[in-house]
C-alpha cells in the first residue's frame, strides 16, 4: 500500500502565489508517475499535471505557464507551486501516484482557496 500525504494548502489572495508538497511513504517501489489533480466545489476531479519517470511532466491547458511540477525521487516526494492563482483555482488539490502495474493512489486532497 502506498500512503500519499499532502501539505501546504491554504488560503491566498488573487494573483498570489502557494506551493504543495506531496510525500509518498509505503511500498513505493514501482512509482512512475507522480502528479497532482483538483476538483473545485461541483465539478468533476481534473487533471493539473503529472510527472512520469522523474522527466516528462505534462499539464493542464488551465494552469499552463503559472503552476510548475517538481519530484524528488530520493525524497521520494512531489510539489506543486501555484504562481498568479485567481478564483477559478479554488479546489481540493489531491496527489496521485501510479505504479508501473497501473495500481493508482490518492492522498486525502489539501483544501486551497482564492479570494478575489
Amino acid at each position: 500500500q502506498v500512503h500519499l500525504a499532502e501539505s501546504g494548502g491554504g488560503l491566498v489572495q488573487s494573483g498570489g502565489s502557494l506551493s504543495l508538497s506531496c510525500v509518498a511513504s509505503g511500498t513505493i517501489a514501482g512509482i512512475n508517475v507522480m502528479g497532482w489533480y483538483r476538483q473545485a466545489p461541483g465539478k468533476q476531479r481534473e487533471l493539473v499535471g503529472i510527472n512520469t519517470s522523474g522527466t516528462t511532466t505534462t499539464y493542464a491547458n488551465s494552469v499552463k505557464g503559472r503552476f510548475t511540477i517538481s519530484r524528488d525521487s530520493a525524497k521520494n516526494t512531489v510539489y506543486l507551486q501555484m504562481n498568479s492563482l485567481n478564483a477559478e483555482d479554488t479546489a481540493v488539490y489531491y496527489c496521485h501516484a501510479r505504479k508501473y502495474n497501473g495500481f493508482n493512489y490518492w492522498g486525502q486532497g489539501t483544501q486551497v482557496t482564492v479570494s478575489s
